[in-house]
């Protein structure tokens, strides 16, 4: 039995076969479902509803607001190398603290032609102003810290020196004399060097290495400001 051979002629003549004419022979099974819907699963959709804040009650937000302020006092009350106070900034805390502290300081006026607000103001603008310039400084020198960041982490920081206020507060309740002085002094030196050591634990690592002794003495004569105003008061 002899096959018969193509010619190289017959394959020149012969059509081309079609691209796609190998598809026709698919088949699709039955149980395969080709239809489909584009929708987002619905366990996305319960996690994107938990994480948002728009449909929580007032009583909530306060209250989540209020133990993130008190996480960040603790932060500040233990300082360490942590990236809280930087990572979720908030001005609460600062503002709560000023105002605290300026309400302390504020002296009550015998003279009518003399009230208290001046104390006040005068304290809340060294605060914000110190803050504000402090900021700037670091900035200046190349430090990779964000405003709003470095006014948190210094603002938070006056906690110790708040609670050196009220010590003092509660000290000259009793009767003036070098003892008292004493006291107070331990006491303020004591926050004084806790504000100091709070706030560069996490403000160093966002200065460059040559520069941090710069960025670190505007803190220190900040707090020492402060600590001195709070040494001298007298009722």
């Amino acid at each position: 039995m002899a096959e018969a051979v193509e010619s190289p002629g017959d394959q020149e003549t012969a059509s081309p076969r079609p691209l796609f004419a190998g598809l026709s022979d698919i088949s699709i099974s039955q149980d395969i479902p080709i239809e489909g819907e584009i929708t987002i699963p619905m366990r996305s959709r319960i996690r994107e509803f938990d994480s948002s804040t728009l449909n929580e009650s007032v009583q909530n937000t306060i209250m989540r607001d209020l133990k993130a302020v008190g996480k960040k006092f603790m932060h500040v009350l233990y300082p360490r190398k942590s990236n809280t106070l930087l990572r979720d900034w908030d001005l609460w805390g600062p503002l709560i603290l000023c105002v605290t502290l300026a309400l302390m300081l504020q002296r009550g006026s015998v003279d009518s032609e003399k009230d208290g607000g001046p104390q006040f103001a005068e304290v809340f603008v060294i605060v914000w102003f110190g803050a504000v310039t402090i900021t700037l400084n670091s900035k200046l020198l190349g430090g990779n810290i964000s405003f709003f960041q470095s006014l948190c982490v210094l603002g938070y920081c006056i906690l110790p020196l708040t609670v050196a206020m009220l010590i003092c507060r509660l000290v000259l309740l009793a009767e003036s004399g070098p003892v008292n002085f004493m006291v107070r002094l331990f006491v303020v030196t004591v926050m004084f060097a806790w504000s100091v050591i709070a706030s560069t634990a996490f403000l160093a690592d966002s200065q460059p290495p040559n520069r941090k002794a710069l960025a670190v003495y505007p803190v220190f004569l900040f707090y020492f400001v402060i600590s001195w105003m709070i040494l001298t008061f007298t009722p």
